[in-house]
């Protein structure tokens, strides 16, 4: 009895498990090699890829909702790809200038961080 694995499949060196990353408004995608073989950054390849295509473009690609740090009394603020470091950004702007922070999530709920 043949078993279906040895015929059927191709062999792992065959794998295409490369990710990609789209862009509606740019009209493109990209495979993330350069961030896994180049960079080296592993994991954080998606992370990395958005924050430079925000960097470079103004806007974040496809399925990439950052965390929104806002002062509520002056111009500052920032925005990040994970919570904690959001949270941290509030926190510490709120404790040094003793000014409220909103702090908005990928659900849209909004936070307020004060001293």
């Amino acid at each position: 009895m043949a078993d279906s694995f040895d015929s059927d499949t191709r062999p792992p060196d065959d794998v295409d498990d490369t990710p990609t990353v789209s862009c509606s408004r740019c009209g493109d995608e990209w495979d993330l090699d350069y961030e896994l073989d180049t960079l080296r950054v592993g994991n954080q390849a998606v992370e990395r890829f958005a924050l430079d295509h925000k960097r470079h473009t103004g806007h974040f690609p496809d399925d990439v909702t950052p965390w929104v740090a806002a002062c509520e009394q002056c111009p500052d603020g920032d925005e990040f790809l994970r919570e904690r470091p959001a949270q941290r950004w509030a926190e510490i702007h709120a404790r040094h200038t003793g000014h409220a922070v909103s702090l908005k999530g990928s659900d849209d709920e909004t936070a307020t961080v004060d001293r």
